[in-house]
């Protein structure tokens, strides 16, 4: 009898082909990698931070202060009829309804105490309405010379400036008061968490003010700054709290080509569609969120947007044009996208900070033909002024935050901020570039009259901020 055949290689390999289950198991894992990609590279693609020397300190003794206190009135308080503030806004300026109101039906108000509530403001107030006082007792909250944090293109007094009238402000609310800033509360109540500042050059500077009001408290070797190599994060740590204040370059807050911290100067500006995620991985995790951007985008024509997957230094673009209004309305809404997607109501917060005024047009308020800020030592007193800021940008906030589910506070610091023409840098801090005969001669063709000195208005902003966070309504 003849032993038995082995079987044929072709049999062989039937038998060794693999199960379907193989082939499913391998479809799911392409598709879960797809699904998350993006998700999985930001975990490689963290910025690496390196420590930040402090600017050394003058050691300037701080000035002995006048205990008298001359108010500066603006306007006339309020009627005495309260309403009620609805909790992340006071009303806009031009009776553009209410941010937090829903496109259909406002939604009922919630009860649940919001995260790091710890009181409320007194029903009726409004504390982005009011008047500005002169106030010698306790005014400024912390010396330029006491806070080495303070970039070179905010310290007016080093640079020169011959007064310090314009340190000497306190904003008070009508018919009631601002809790007085305190820092160990703020840093108590940020142990063991992350409050991120994210938006353009303007909220750095209300994130280097935060800074200021903060680390006085802290010893020498209880804090660090660091920042990633680009620049483009920024870190402030308090090592005993084990809390972090953090700012995080993103004018557009979408992806741009202008989101080189250190470079970002372009002629044509261009935004990247449906790109969030793109600074967004460095808002996860956070605790406190405060954005903005607004000037980025007041280019004067329209903006491009870059579709699909090209690149900003493609020679050919897939380029879509948007009004300003329309153009700001894609931003607003990825924003709000992703914070619904990504914070947890119940545990975080979120804030917006409005737009901060120019005073680039001297007879906006009444003064001489071809002026700016430069040398200006004094309020605006209109109540009702308001400059070139564009009015329509303030109704599409209105209207996307009213469709919001999430909570978003909004800092309506836009008009008391406008009366404030004494309080820029102008020609008080570092200029990058050697200053040519003719703008020396004539110093309003270089005064900086967007950006604000250090200490200054940009603290008040943060005590608005302070007081939203822990006495909500």
């Amino acid at each position: 009898m003849k032993p038995p055949l082995p079987p044929s290689t072709s049999s062989a390999l039937r038998k060794a082909r693999p199960s379907p289950y193989f082939y499913t198991f391998l479809t799911f894992t392409v598709f879960v990698l797809i699904l998350y990609c993006e998700d999985l590279l930001s975990i490689f693609d963290r910025n690496e931070l390196v420590p930040i020397k402090p600017i050394p300190e003058t050691g300037k003794e701080k000035e002995t202060k006048s205990t008298s206190q001359l108010p500066f009135v603006i306007g006339e308080p309020e009627e005495t009829g309260k309403k009620e503030e609805t909790e992340s806004t006071s009303k806009l300026p031009f009776a553009i309804g209410e941010p937090e109101e829903t496109g259909k039906k406002r939604e009922a108000k919630s009860t649940s105490k919001l995260p790091f509530a710890i009181g409320e403001t007194e029903e009726g107030c409004d504390i982005f309405s009011g008047r500005w006082v002169r106030d010698e007792l306790t005014r400024p909250l912390y010396e330029e010379s006491e806070c080495p944090y303070i970039q070179p293109q905010l310290t007016c007094q080093e640079h020169g400036r011959p007064d310090k009238e314009y340190q000497k402000w306190r904003w008070q609310p009508y018919g009631c008061d601002l809790p007085r800033f305190n820092a160990t509360l703020m840093l108590e109540s940020l142990r063991g968490k992350r409050m991120m500042f994210v938006g353009d050059s303007l909220n750095r500077g209300q994130y280097v003010s935060m800074v200021c009001l903060l680390h006085r408290i802290l010893p020498p070797n209880g804090k660090s700054l660091e920042s990633s190599i680009d620049q483009s994060l920024t870190v402030f740590r308090a090592k005993d709290y084990n809390a972090t204040i953090e700012f995080n370059w993103a004018p557009f807050l979408l992806e741009s080509n202008s989101d080189n911290a250190i470079v970002h100067r372009v002629d044509d500006r261009m935004v990247k569609k449906g790109s969030i995620n793109k600074h967004g991985k460095n808002w996860k995790g956070v605790d406190v969120l405060v954005f903005n951007t607004y000037l980025w985008w007041m280019t004067g024509r329209k903006m491009k947007f870059l579709k699909g997957k090209g690149s900003f230094k493609d020679e050919k673009k897939d380029i879509e044009e948007l009004t300003t209004e329309d153009a700001y309305r894609v931003a607003m809404k990825s924003m709000l996208k992703w914070v619904r997607k990504n914070m947890d109501r119940n545990k975080t917060r979120v804030f917006f900070t409005s737009m901060s005024p120019l005073h680039i047009k001297s007879q906006e308020w009444g003064g001489e033909p071809g002026g700016n800020c430069y040398n200006e030592k004094t309020l605006i007193e209109d109540p009702n002024y308001w400059g070139s800021e564009n009015k329509n940008i303030m109704q599409v906030i209105a209207e996307e935050f009213g469709k919001s589910k999430y909570p978003i506070t909004f800092l309506n610091i836009t008009q008391l901020s406008s009366y404030r023409k004494d309080a820029h840098t102008s020609i008080y801090k570092k200029q990058w570039s050697p200053l040519t005969p003719e703008q020396l001669a004539n110093p309003i063709s270089y005064a900086d009259c967007v950006h604000w000195c250090l200490p200054g208005l940009q603290d008040t902003w943060n005590e608005l901020l302070f007081t939203k966070l822990f006495y909500p309504r």
